[in-house]
């Protein structure tokens, strides 16, 4: 166990980044990785923590990115006889079919070492913030920490202990201090207190749904005051109000049932996630050393060579001699 990269991980899932933990869970000599390193991998790549060397380490980032795009772990055996075993593929560097959440990749590199390697995607949760002070709001935050949302109550002059739930109040209208993403919904249910405050603050956030506790009819006035404060119909069209599903005049408690319906079912359509398109683009690009099949982060490699104007990239020394060597056996 290394406390530094939990301790990473940690911090990373308070901020609601997107991470995966690896840990190495077997290893057979002279692998440079040991049983129970680990690291914690950015969406970008970043690599903090010790897994193993340069021909393992590329392989492990670009399988770690996979998993945050699909979300499901996977167990990546690496090596010349493939951990125990376990890979039926021939190919060096060509892995076999992942079914059961299992990948196993050829190495033929210098080293005979191996490992299989544990990734674990962490993805943020739905996140529910709950702006106001009644029976509606506790029973929100309630219900959404029961299904594994992520829950915060703002209550802005008010205390903790005047909630149910007082470890997750926070008593600051500055949403600024919350991660707030595509992934949140900002429900504001001040009851008239101060709605305009509160949707003011949430439609300046990235959140990706905005709902205001109310009538239809003070609802509309909501939207025509905050037009006069200089909110455009683009703003407006963001506010879902009266939120929740319509069941009718209902008790404050089953009011929190409406709107956790509305937003699990806003989930399930896809239309309550994180972008994942920015990440996307800031992942690092990958090349394919010719000569082992292995994985090749293009802007770190140390071993390159261009051939009838093409850019190759090489793991290692030993597989960029044997290309130049005979690059025309690598080529074809």
């Amino acid at each position: 166990m290394n406390v530094d990269v939990l301790a990473r991980a940690v911090e990373l899932r308070a901020q609601r980044w997107p991470f995966v933990l690896a840990s190495v869970i077997w290893r057979r000599a002279p692998s440079s990785g040991q049983q129970g390193s680990q690291a914690v991998i950015l969406a970008d790549g970043t690599v903090r923590g010790w897994l193993g060397g340069a021909c393992a380490e590329p392989t492990v980032i670009v399988e770690a990115l996979a998993c945050l795009d699909h979300g499901e772990p996977r167990l990546l055996c690496l090596g010349p006889t493939n951990g125990r075993d376990r890979n039926r593929s021939p190919v060096p560097g060509q892995p076999d079919s992942d079914s059961d959440g299992l990948r196993s990749i050829a190495m033929s590199c210098d080293s005979e070492g191996a490992m299989e390697i544990y990734l674990e995607p962490n993805l943020p949760a739905p996140q529910v913030v709950v702006i106001g002070r009644s029976p509606a709001v506790d029973a929100i935050a309630a219900v959404a920490t029961a299904i594994g949302w992520d829950a915060v109550i703002i209550d802005d002059g008010g205390q903790p202990d005047d909630h149910e739930h007082p470890e997750l109040v926070r008593t600051s209208l500055d949403l600024s201090g919350l991660t707030i993403d595509r992934a949140t919904a900002v429900v504001a249910a001040t009851q008239g207190h101060y709605d305009d405050m509160a949707l003011a603050a949430a439609l300046g956030t990235d959140a990706g749904y905005i709902g205001l506790v109310a009538s239809a009819k003070r609802a509309e006035a909501m939207r025509d005051y905050l037009r006069t404060q200089g909110f455009g119909d683009d703003d407006l069209a963001r506010i879902s109000a009266p939120a929740g599903l319509d069941l009718g005049r209902i008790p404050n408690r089953e009011i929190a049932a409406a709107v956790m319906a509305d937003l699990v079912a806003r989930r399930a359509e896809g239309r309550l996630a994180v972008d994942s398109a920015g990440a996307s683009q800031d992942r690092p690009e990958e090349g394919i050393d010719p000569v082992c099949g292995m994985s090749v982060l293009v802007a770190e490699a140390r071993y390159h060579t261009a051939h009838d104007g093409i850019d190759y990239y090489f793991c290692a020394a030993g597989c960029q001699q044997r290309f130049e060597a005979e690059p025309a056996e690598f080529v074809s």
